[in-house]
């Protein structure tokens, strides 16, 4: 089957009526398609959708007898009137008339397009006069955009060249303000995506450096330069060969990848979703094996697009000053070989990086002038030449380089512009060998947004911030970077903290050999390496615990402070845990990690100073918090006594876990409740407690399930629970408080939702012998991982079991596991839920009905009963 047969099978269609000749003609046209683009042909293919639709349209046209219409016009927009259409892309029409439509005509054409729809096509028309289509375009530059590759497929030439006329001019959009609308559409839709295509999940379409950047350059060029084919960017100077027939190669292979996308998708996706990358990488040649196959498609796609990148951002940057009329303001002489033309760093010769250490030197020079806001245009296109021609070995292997690199991390302004450049232009990823592995590395799961060398810039850049005057959100961190003695140290580790992956074995030992030989290389001293190559090795430990083990277990803060080992250790520790966490995932970040990771911080400070007595540390904290809570309650009236009473049904362990604001809360809210009777209930909740989020009491007898049920019924309303305490008082009531989230990771700020949740709660646990039934869904990504169920028990000196869960994170998870813990006779002391992604690591305190540690005996039936319970559950 050919182009041509496809289109000759149109002709043959002699009736309007007959749809099913042509769902059968665009049924082939997808089969023609399919086979072609087996073949790695692409270019020709997305023309000839177009060409092929083209064909369609006109036919169509004339059945319906519209081609008699004198003053009609049937307009291609947009991506269609470029003539390229990819398999399930929007097909954009403009019906143009240059008088107003007599009744036959609007139902002509509402004809015309109800049959367009009736055989399958996917349109997006507008019917318009000149006058309105002229009058829209002047408001909205979309419509404006979409107008300047219009382009008459059949109808009223006539008609079609007084709209163009109009569209020229002086009343129109001017080439100045389209120019400035277009940039500024760009960096929203810049932002939109963090600044970067480098996440998980790009979309190929709109992230930076994909196919909008480059029909941003097309469209400006084709408004304002009246351009009609990209060549003519080069006979004006703004491409070299070489640069314009880069930008079709990387085009093409944007091209290709939307192609399969589309095919396998089945639907005008653009978003290279988790869900498709296997079937996506196989149908591009890239192998069936997988995760690996992934990997190569995303690294050949990451490259792309940082090309992309650089020649948008020269084209554009040249365009600014052309369209604009701009004229250079203020010229700085920095040195022999470069100046700054309105604060844009640009070279004043040709050929400036004639070695790796000319590079690394620019990078200096641009640290030592923090005035530098950017990269002139010819800095970046000698800087692209240079990278290609000084690949032959990396920078590292270079003494002269070495140093330099060493003057870098150590200069108090390099984090600032100079490391994005380093980092976007690929200069880091010449001058180390590690790094080059880790560019453009997925990362299979959803607590990871960005690729690894993406997530570790960000990171960088987050530590950097924290030193900054401006930083006002996270001052500990603020105030352990400024007093740093050599914060390169801290940067050095940062670099190398996630360097070791995408190899076989422990990412954190890998990359602590890795950083160690880096050190050696770069003379750093023995003692400094130690700290460095500490922190890559344990850059997991602070988040593992805080999320996963309980921090008011004395043995739990003596561990850690045993492998911390000093305040220094623990203070750079710290800060580059809170900045990993923070450059993961902008949605993971909340209140209530920030408040764990200041906990630990705080608990292992004071053990630090007692000489690590964490048991001096957490009874100091028991006492500080009572009398601080009995501050709070005299001052709102409350007397010694009633205290007195309060205090004495509660252990030291309730007041080791509680602020003093919350237990000032709880003895009011339950001293004010109704006489304590067997059927007594009382569910409240506060929003100001806890800054890491809502915390939700019951407090009440003991009821048969009572976690499980609260958890679904929180579980089933989009609630994630980040802590649960459960305790039982000395006069034998429960008492449990949850700290409570959206399932996003945001407070709950609706006073009506609050309420709403509290009184779900009150019901289900006051309706004898109720089960919840949960019926939320799991997410369209979640289905595509896997996640394995792990159980691990850790030892403790007191009579309970720290019994560790890690599984997927199903809807009902919680409430499964609650049941669980009823059903084989487990008394519940604590959990502490942790969701990372798609992975819940969960922890939970728990003793037999003897009230005493699970045997080795419950604890492998336990296992076995959870796996059983999660695997029919997911099953379903």
């Amino acid at each position: 089957m050919s182009l041509q047969s496809l289109i000759a099978q149109i002709k043959l269609i002699n009736s309007a009526d007959n749809i099913t000749g042509f769902k059968t003609c665009i049924a082939n046209s997808y089969d023609w398609l399919n086979s072609e683009f087996s073949r790695g042909e692409v270019t020709g293919l997305v023309t000839g959708r177009a060409a092929f639709i083209d064909s369609l349209l006109r036919h169509l046209w004339r059945l319906i007898e519209l081609n008699q219409q004198k003053h009609i016009s049937l307009v291609a927009v947009g991506g269609y009137g470029r003539g390229q259409l990819q398999p399930y892309s929007d097909i954009d029409l403009l019906i143009l008339s240059s008088k107003t439509y007599s009744k036959s005509q609007q139902e002509s054409i509402s004809r015309f397009i109800t049959l367009l729809w009736d055989i399958g096509l996917d349109v997006g028309q507008s019917v318009r006069t000149i006058k309105e289509t002229f009058s829209h375009a002047k408001q909205d530059v979309t419509i404006a955009t979409n107008l300047v590759e219009a382009r008459l497929l059949v109808g009223s030439q006539g008609t079609f060249d007084e709209l163009q006329s109009k569209l020229h001019s002086k009343s129109y959009w001017s080439s100045k303000d389209f120019f400035l609308a277009k940039l500024e559409e760009q960096n929203q839709r810049h932002f939109k995506f963090k600044g970067t295509s480098y996440n998980l999940e790009p979309n190929i379409k709109e992230s930076p450096g994909c196919l909008r950047d480059i029909q941003s350059i097309g469209w400006v060029a084709k408004k304002h330069f009246k351009v009609v084919d990209g060549t003519e960017l080069i006979e004006k100077g703004y491409f070299n060969e070489h640069e314009f027939a880069e930008l079709i190669e990387c085009r093409d292979h944007l091209w290709h990848m939307r192609f399969a996308l589309h095919l396998i998708a089945g639907r005008s996706e653009n978003r290279l979703l988790f869900d498709f990358q296997t079937d996506v990488a196989a149908k591009l040649g890239y192998g069936e094996d997988g995760k690996a196959s992934v990997e190569r498609m995303m690294k050949a796609f990451f490259r792309t697009v940082r090309r992309i990148s650089e020649l948008n951002e020269m084209l554009l940057q040249r365009f600014r000053n052309d369209v604009l009329g701009v004229k250079v303001k203020s010229t700085k002489t920095i040195t022999a070989e470069f100046e700054t033309l309105d604060d844009l760093i640009a070279p004043r010769n040709a050929d400036v990086f004639k070695t790796p250490e000319n590079i690394l030197e620019f990078l200096l020079l641009i640290a030592n002038n923090p005035n530098v806001i950017g990269l002139h245009s010819s800095s970046l296109r000698q800087l692209r030449l240079a990278r290609r021609k000084l690949h032959s070995q990396y920078y590292s292997e270079i003494p002269a380089c070495r140093d330099l690199f060493m003057q870098l991390v150590k200069h108090p302004n390099f984090f600032a512009l100079a490391w994005d450049i380093m980092h976007k232009h690929g200069i880091l990823q010449a001058y180390l060998p590690q790094w080059d592995n880790i560019v453009g590395m997925m990362q299979f799961d959803l607590f990871h947004a960005y690729t690894v060398d993406e997530h570790t810039h960000r990171l960088v850049k987050n530590i950097y911030h924290y030193g900054l005057p401006e930083n006002k959100d996270f001052p500990r961190c603020g105030r352990i970077v400024k007093n740093l003695d050599k914060p390169e140290l801290l940067y050095i580790a940062a670099i190398f903290h996630d360097i070791g992956k995408g190899r076989n074995g422990d990412h954190s030992k890998l990359g602590a050999i890795d950083v160690e030989q880096f050190c050696i290389a770069h003379n750093i001293e023995a003692k400094d390496t130690e700290l460095i190559k500490w922190l890559v090795e344990s850059h997991l430990l602070m988040s593992v615990i805080a999320q996963r083990r309980d921090i008011y277990d004395a043995d739990v803060i003596n561990e850690f402070a045993t492998a911390v080992r000093s305040q220094n250790n623990l203070n750079h520790l710290y800060v580059l845990t809170l900045a990993d966490i923070r450059a993961t995932n902008d949605n993971l970040w909340n209140d209530w990690k920030a408040s764990l990771l200041r906990e630990l911080y705080l608990l292992t400070q004071k053990a630090f100073d007692n000489g690590l007595e964490c048991k001096v540390a957490i009874q100091d904290r028991v006492e500080e918090n009572q009398a601080k809570a009995q501050e709070i309650l005299l001052e709102n009236g409350m007397n010694l006594t009633q205290i007195e009473q309060f205090w004495k049904r509660l252990s030291d362990d309730y007041f080791a876990r509680f602020k003093p604001e919350q237990i000032a809360w709880h003895a009011n809210v339950i001293l004010a409740s109704h006489p304590m009777t067997d059927d007594f209930l009382l569910v409240e909740a506060n929003e100001t407690t806890a800054k890491s989020g809502t915390e939700l009491i019951v407090y009440g007898k003991m009821k048969k399930n009572m976690f499980a049920q609260i958890a679904s019924v929180l579980d089933s309303r989009n609630v994630s629970i980040h802590d649960a305490q459960i305790m039982r008082t000395h006069d034998g009531y429960i008492f449990d408080s949850f700290i409570i989230l959206e399932h996003n990771g945001d407070r709950i700020n609706s006073a009506s939702r609050l309420a709403s949740l509290k009184l779900a709660v009150e019901n289900q646990l006051t309706k004898p012998g109720q089960e919840h039934s949960n019926r939320r869904k799991m997410s369209r990504q979640m289905k595509q991982l896997d996640v394995p169920t792990k159980v691990r028990f850790y030892p403790s000196q007191t009579n309970v079991s720290l019994v560790e869960i890690e599984a997927l994170d199903a809807p009902g998870l919680l409430a499964k596991i609650g049941e669980l813990f009823v059903e084989l006779e487990f008394n519940l002391h604590m959990a502490k839920i942790s969701t990372i992604g798609e992975r819940a690591e969960d922890l939970f305190i728990v003793s037999n009905s003897d009230n005493q540690p699970l045997s080795q005996n419950q604890q492998v039936h336990f296992k076995k009963r959870l796996n059983e319970t999660l695997h029919e559950t997911q099953a379903n």
